[in-house]
């Protein structure tokens, strides 16, 4: 079985997940010689529209303050939230996500803001914790397509996000993707 989950990731309090390799990000902000504040690079300029065409990091707005199950699907089994007691809110595809680290990692929006190798190297460490939203994936480009919505565990619906993730040779994302798409999942249990 190719699924990895993790459960109650917060998102330290800004509406925003992001998904990628970070140590790419890292080096990848050196080449376009951005600031060390990457947060307010991606708010004042078109770096994070590049970074994202790139295949650099997925961004995903409109996330509510609620623990999230994080879901990781590398196979062709059936995704958890396309399952029938799941109850799926947003499917949207057409994202490619480069890694040349061999991991792939959710983060939050507060990690862009001091993006140094120090700081980068403090998170590395407190992700070595066991379930902390990062796999071990092999290097290369992947297309990732986005399912969120709720997943039934234990008797009760979790907000949860899943990415679906296949190997590919494409290199670019799609020029007319929606980088500011809104993946709120709307529950009625928080």
């Amino acid at each position: 079985m190719m699924r990895y989950e993790f459960v109650e990731v917060l998102n330290d309090l800004i509406d925003y997940f992001l998904l990628g390799d970070i140590r790419l990000l890292q080096a990848w902000k050196e080449e376009q010689a951005l600031d060390d504040d990457l947060a307010s690079e991606f708010v004042s300029n078109e770096s994070s529209d590049r970074a994202v065409q790139e295949g650099i990091v997925i961004p995903l707005a409109g996330i509510e303050n609620y623990p999230y199950t994080i879901i990781f699907t590398l196979s062709g089994e059936t995704p958890e939230l396309l399952k029938p007691e799941s109850c799926l809110q947003h499917q949207r595809g057409g994202y490619v996500l480069r890694v040349e680290n061999r991991q792939l990692r959710l983060f939050t929006w507060r990690v862009l803001q001091n993006f140094t190798d120090a700081q980068i190297s403090a998170l590395e460490e407190r992700y070595r914790q066991p379930g902390r939203p990062q796999i071990d994936i092999d290097n290369g480009m992947y297309e990732v397509e986005i399912l969120a919505g709720e997943v039934l565990r234990s008797d009760d619906y979790e907000p949860a996000i899943e990415f679906v993730l296949k190997k590919t040779e494409r290199e670019h994302a799609t020029a007319d993707m929606d980088m500011n798409y809104r993946f709120t999942v709307d529950s009625q249990t928080y």
